[in-house]
């Protein structure tokens, strides 16, 4: 299986820094050419590597940590996204009206057409989540949720192997809405820094 993290604001050098500690292969790119990511990447760890964007989207699994705004052009750079996993790392507190009232991650999978799209990642903070979540005997719960059963267990397992503790919230419009904005206010489980002892 094969990663990349597309977007290397905040949020993608945090997650750059998850793959590192677990020496976890991960291709990163963004807007700037991967000659200006490269020092950065390096400095995370020799496990993260700054590519072009075609490049990056050969991945198996895509984590999208670009701002909201940004992901139609994204979409655009592939013609089919049938055989991607697409994790929406990503959040907005556009209105509902702009989404055609849709939960967010529904909207943004209109866009990737024959992904497999998953919401996760996005409820902790840059800082947080750039953290060890091995902690206080027990892992940091980062919440999943996807229209599609199937695509959460490949993205489950990623979790566990980067050392989270995936929690299962069902489908978008149901457990999706509790980690995204609406109508200007951010979900109940959005930023919110949980733990599940270990067993």
């Amino acid at each position: 299986m094969s990663y990349a993290i597309i977007g290397f604001g905040k949020i993608g050098q945090a997650l750059a820094h998850a793959f590192a500690r677990k020496n976890i292969d991960v291709t990163v790119a963004g807007r700037r050419p991967p000659e200006a990511l490269q020092v950065q990447a390096q400095a995370i760890g020799p496990t993260v590597v700054a590519r072009s964007l075609r490049d990056a989207l050969e991945a198996d699994t895509i984590i999208l940590a670009v701002p909201f705004g940004e992901h139609p052009e994204v979409a655009k750079a592939l013609p089919s996204w049938k055989g991607k996993t697409l994790i929406d790392a990503m959040n907005t507190l556009v209105s509902p009206e702009e989404l055609d009232g849709l939960p967010s991650s529904a909207f943004v999978a209109k866009a990737f057409a024959g992904a497999r799209l998953v919401k996760g990642f996005n409820h902790l903070i840059a800082a947080t989540l750039a953290t060890d979540p091995a902690a206080g005997g027990g892992h940091r719960v980062v919440f999943l949720s996807s229209d599609d059963e199937d695509a959460i267990a490949p993205v489950a397992a990623l979790a566990k192997q980067l050392g989270f503790a995936p929690v299962k919230l069902g489908k978008l419009n149901e457990g999706g809405a509790l980690v995204q904005a609406r109508d200007g206010v951010w979900g109940q489980l959005i930023f919110q820094d949980l733990f599940k002892k270990a067993q």
